[in-house]
């Protein structure tokens, strides 16, 4: 066991990564993934926390250079059913890099401003800035997901009647993958994430947040009502990864009933992605070279 982190580094990220790429989603059925795959990997805790900690490393030192280069900016988006693992995947992967670089934002029920808008523009304005990572804790899918199964959502948004047709989820859909190429044509690096968790990993979660007077705080009894739409939800689901999936913006639907695998997944994805785009730090003129030296010679010679 002592030298198995070593090789099951050696597959991060380049296999796990492709695994669980989907660029093309036309023929996706969630029902044929199981959320509970690990790529018949079993390792210890401490061990997968090693190989987390070696990714997150990794992460730090990229994440460096993309913010020093200050040319593209990377938009990551996480969607999942409640519970599924998405603010403790954001704790761990992202925990070791320079919080001046990366922002994390929380989409909620729109607020009256929000919905005198258009359905993009909350998520517009949250965009990360050229040199920054951001990264989306539910995001403008929701638009096609939690509206989709609940329409008096949609009822409430005050759209123009005839503009709410039978076409309006496929309309979404073509408004979301304009707005992702636009995105791409400019710079963001979009990388999406659905965290496949089961009914059943989701009942035990939800069963712990009740028994683990730590974990109480989390319980909430809207989670347990949403549950009863499972179904819809995880058509719903297919429907956006059929829909968005892009060779550009793809979606990566990660197995999330072993949360230390998904943790593993999100930050190899990241990894691979951060390492093709290659940042590099600005290079130092001659004359800024010339300065810094005459600054260390005055330095030098300050007395103590």
């Amino acid at each position: 066991m002592a030298d198995e982190p070593k090789e099951l580094a050696g597959m991060v990220p380049a296999e796990i990564v492709k695994v669980f790429r989907v660029r093309k989603g036309k023929k996706l059925r969630l029902a044929d993934i199981d959320p509970a795959d690990t790529l018949g990997l079993d390792i210890e805790k401490d061990d997968a926390k090693q190989l987390l900690a070696q990714g997150v490393k990794r992460l730090r030192d990229l994440q460096e250079r993309l913010y020093a280069e200050g040319r593209w900016s990377v938009l990551i988006v996480l969607q999942a059913i409640d519970a599924a693992g998405k603010d403790s995947a954001i704790e761990h992967v992202m925990s070791g890099i320079n919080p001046q670089g990366c922002d994390v934002t929380s989409f909620k029920a729109p607020s009256a401003t929000e919905l005198r808008h258009d359905f993009l523009w909350r998520a517009a304005i949250k965009l990360p800035e050229r040199g920054r990572i951001g990264i989306f804790n539910r995001s403008y899918y929701e638009e096609v997901l939690v509206v989709r199964v609940h329409p008096e959502i949609l009822a409430g948004q005050n759209l123009p009647p005839e503009l709410v047709t039978d076409q309006v989820w496929e309309e979404r859909f073509a408004s979301i993958a304009a707005f992702e190429e636009h995105l791409v044509r400019n710079g963001t690096v979009i990388l999406k994430f659905f965290l496949h968790v089961s009914k059943e990993e989701q009942k035990r979660r939800f069963l712990e947040r009740i028994d683990e007077p730590d974990k109480r705080w989390k319980f909430s009894a809207g989670d347990i009502v949403e549950r009863g739409h499972w179904d819809a939800y995880m058509a719903a689901y297919e429907d956006m990864i059929r829909h968005t999936a892009t060779k550009t913006a793809p979606w990566h639907v990660v197995p999330a009933d072993n949360k230390w695998f998904t943790r593993l997944v999100i930050a190899a994805t990241i990894v691979d992605r951060l390492e093709r785009l290659d940042p590099k730090f600005p290079p130092v003129d001659d004359e800024a070279l010339k300065e810094m030296e005459e600054t260390r010679k005055a330095l030098m010679a300050e007395k103590s």
